[in-house]
């Protein structure tokens, strides 16, 4: 019960929060694009993206530190927490100057990434501003993981998105003062510093042998699964960010850096739902990992099940809105100059809904360090995403480059994953997963073809014919979506749960 109520308030907060964020981001996007042109634009995604495979450097600590703090904090041995916190500290300021000094290296190079470099003064300048940030937020990243993997991620949420809100506010503030790109990411640095600064004094509150002087040196065998699994997850690490970050880089090269610019406003729709949806699982990580230290395999499979049951509904949901919404908001939002084609829109939405229904194993892996048995897959992942992606791109652009992540990750990802988590960990038949696969799918694409066909009734093309589309876009798959699975365990399981959380907080509220 302390893990279902501790999932559920850290959701509570990491949704509202998230909304609010959705909201604020939105506005500063329409802000920057009427202020600065579309170059701005690209390459303002392309440098996160860089960025984002710098974040390499770090080469899995973060996975393997909220592993190893799971079972301590269940067992609330404070001497190993202490001395797996110093261990992380240094590991973190190690890994912060580093990113600084391989980012500031890669400067001289920025021409060979760009296609052709825009009319824009001060890249490099602008560039090292974007490491600086970057590396930053790594001199308090141990203590926020504390609090994370102690089953209270609310509170960093908090910190997070009040701070996320403000920056937002402070940069449209900026932009429409000086239409000043620089000051715009010196506010952001700002903003970045004060936010880790403030949850490291929160977390020295929280927990004060932080402050210990006293520490014991790290037992040798704690040391060891934590080579192990850095280890691991330096393959994890590389495929992950490799396979998404290096989509801006290859349209840059391919295309030209105007694509990179339309391409990042799609994102900025795609990254959000899926910032919001991982809310789920970053909320439930700590407590599987409790549960994989305290119970059973049955009873893991079982929850697994619920949440593979969870994620395809709501994928599922959000690909069919994608799909029928996504093309007309981009163009009442940000005009029509800033559309894509069609096909490049299906093609980013299929690979949204295949980045999102991995989610729920790869929550599982996570939480239960399985990081070991499939260490090489992200190696084969990353060379035949860059292989189709360059391919594929030759011919159909845009399109080409996400249908090269799809391809590489059902050849890899969609059994290897899955394949791991039932054979290592659950001790169970992977033909289960491969079921209920199959069954979900096949029940969005029958939603998915209903909702079109009727949201083709809907006439114009204003925010009152969208608003009516999305609509009917929510209900009619969930309508489809509640008549299937209504007497199934799985839904009476959340239903259950819906409504002892809602008699909670009217209880309390009375």
């Amino acid at each position: 019960m302390k893990r279902t109520e501790s999932s559920i308030k850290n959701l509570f907060f990491a949704f509202g929060g998230q909304f609010i964020g959705l909201i604020i981001s939105y506005l500063a996007r329409i802000v920057f694009i009427h202020f600065l042109n579309s170059e701005y634009l690209g390459l303002n995604g392309l440098f996160t993206n860089i960025l984002t495979m710098l974040s390499l450097v770090e080469v899995g600590i973060g996975p393997a530190m909220s592993f190893a703090l799971y079972k301590p904090l269940a067992d609330k041995n404070i001497d190993l927490l202490k001395s797996l916190m110093r261990f992380y500290k240094k590991s973190y300021i190690l890994i912060g100057v580093l990113v600084l000094a391989l980012g500031i290296g890669i400067t001289p190079f920025l021409p060979l990434i760009i296609n052709e470099m825009p009319d824009i003064p001060n890249i490099s300048f602008i560039y090292i501003l974007f490491v600086i940030n970057t590396s930053v937020s790594y001199f308090y990243s141990y203590k926020r993981s504390l609090i994370i993997s102690d089953q209270r991620r609310y509170i960093a949420t908090v910190y997070r998105y009040g701070f996320y809100i403000v920056l937002n506010i402070s940069q449209i503030i900026v932009l429409a003062w000086s239409h000043n790109y620089i000051l715009f990411l010196l506010t952001q640095i700002l903003f970045t510093w004060l936010e880790n600064f403030f949850v490291s004094r929160k977390a020295d509150r929280m927990y004060p042998y932080l402050k210990d002087k006293s520490v014991k040196k790290l037992p040798e065998e704690s040391l060891n699964v934590i080579k192990k699994n850095v280890f691991a997850m330096v393959f994890h690490k590389v495929g992950g960010i490799a396979v998404t970050a290096v989509d801006s880089v290859i349209i840059s090269k391919v295309v030209d850096l105007v694509a990179v610019g339309l391409y990042s406003n799609y994102q900025l729709i795609i990254q959000a739902i899926h910032t919001v949806l991982s809310q789920i699982y970053n909320s439930i990580i700590a407590s599987i990992g409790n549960l994989g230290a305290t119970e059973g395999h049955k009873k893991m499979e079982l929850i697994l099940n619920r949440t593979i049951f969870l994620t395809f509904w709501i994928y599922g949901l959000c690909s069919i809105c994608l799909f029928i919404l996504l093309q007309p908001f981009i163009g009442l939002s940000f005009g029509n100059e800033f559309l894509f084609s069609l096909p490049i829109v299906a093609s980013i939405i299929i690979q949204f809904y295949f980045t999102g229904i991995r989610k729920a194993v790869l929550a599982f892996r996570d939480a239960t360090g399985a990081y070991w048995y499939d260490r090489y897959k992200p190696i084969f992942e990353v060379a035949l995403k860059l292989f189709f992606s360059f391919w594929l791109a030759q011919y159909f652009g845009v399109a080409g480059v996400m249908l090269g992540t799809v391809i590489a990750f059902l050849l890899t990802g969609f059994w290897v994953e899955p394949y791991v988590l039932y054979k290592h960990i659950l001790k169970s038949k992977l033909s289960s997963y491969f079921k209920q696969f199959t069954l979900y799918t096949l029940v969005v694409l029958f939603g998915g073809v209903v909702t079109f066909g009727i949201c083709s009734f809907v006439s114009g093309s204003g925010w009152l014919s969208l608003i009516i589309k999305g609509i009917l876009c929510f209900t009619v798959p969930n309508i489809i979506f509640l008549l299937l699975a209504f007497k199934t365990e799985n839904f009476q399981y959340f239903k259950q749960l819906l409504l002892q959380t809602i008699r909670k907080v009217v209880k309390r509220a009375n």
